[in-house]
């Protein structure tokens, strides 16, 4: 087990720096400066002179090599050094990260707990309970999940409860560790229109795996012996077919970091999202590196993880 999550923490790091180099010079590749956006201002008819663009390139540091750019942002990572906001300068890039950061991985992870409770009864009965109206109703309830794109059902949900509840999205925001049981009842239904579609998927998953599991000679051998059909399915059967789920949630979780930004948006919740789609209109590139680079560290760890449980759960892996 040692040396199987050693080969797997050996690809971590190089994968983590080549998305630091692609969030990077992609930036700077496509057009536009950040210095003229903050010379423009938000009406776009500022009035500034050639003297003036050159002064806030210099101040901001864009005007110099890319490489140089590069490795000054980069070295001060290890300390925690992500620079200062472009638009902001009194700002600083960590504490606003810090405030925003934990709001979008609570509701990621709200989302994928709210899938997994979802998604396994029905995949299960399903498999079950094959060709059965139980079954054909999962079939009709997932497919059409899978189809809703998820910013379309946040945006019914939201007319939803407004018009037939008078529920409003909340204008303050709690934290978790300021009151939990406020800060749930926020987050509860962005995170259900978040893992909706991803529940569908997940029990689709659940099932065809479960149907392949059930086929297999030591389940029938389990029941030949006598057991218990709740415990062939849930301590033989469930098992082994959960492998295919984990592996798919790994890739979900990467998912719903992107699909929360539209939900942040929708629900007014203060995440990395709203964040984000903020610094890019106004091209901010230290906030935008620091976004994409800890999200793409959430989903490696968040791949690790799973390829270190996938190789728990089924001991072949870990020799193949």
């Amino acid at each position: 087990m040692g040396a199987y999550f050693i080969r797997r923490l050996l690809l971590f790091f190089p994968t983590l720096l080549l998305v630091s180099l692609m969030v990077f010079f992609v930036l700077r590749i496509v057009p536009g400066d950040p210095a003229l956006t903050i010379l423009l201002g938000q009406s776009l008819e500022g009035n500034f002179t050639e003297e003036q663009l050159l002064a806030k390139q210099k101040q901001l540091g864009t005007d110099r090599a890319m490489v140089v750019q590069y490795w000054k942002w980069i070295s001060g990572i290890p300390r925690g050094d992500f620079g200062k906001s472009y638009i902001y300068q009194h700002i600083t890039v960590v504490d606003e990260i810090k405030q925003r950061f934990p709001v979008t991985i609570e509701l990621a992870i709200m989302a994928i707990i709210m899938s997994f409770i979802l998604a396994i009864p029905v995949g299960v009965i399903g498999a079950v309970a094959i060709d059965s109206w139980a079954d054909y109703t999962g079939k009709i309830i997932t497919i059409t999940g899978v189809a809703l794109p998820t910013f379309w059902v946040a945006i019914l949900m939201v007319y939803g409860l407004a018009r037939f509840f008078d529920w409003l999205p909340p204008l303050f925001y709690q934290q978790i560790w300021e009151s939990p049981w406020t800060n749930l009842k926020q987050l509860f239904f962005p995170a259900l229109a978040l893992c909706l579609q991803n529940a569908a998927f997940q029990a689709r998953v659940t099932r065809s795996s479960m149907l392949e599991v059930l086929q297999e000679d030591y389940i029938r051998t389990a029941r030949a012996k006598g057991l218990s059909e709740r415990v062939v399915l849930f301590r033989h059967a469930l098992k082994s077919a959960f492998l295919p789920v984990i592996t798919v949630s790994g890739w979900q979780f990467s998912r719903l970091l992107g699909g929360a930004i539209l939900v942040e948006i929708i629900f007014v919740v203060p995440g990395t999202g709203a964040l984000l789609v903020d610094a890019i209109s106004v091209r901010d590139y230290n906030i935008i590196q620091a976004v994409v680079l800890l999200a793409a560290v959430v989903v490696l760890t968040i791949n690790l993880m799973v390829d270190m449980l996938y190789g728990w759960l089924n001991p072949r892996v870990r020799y193949a």
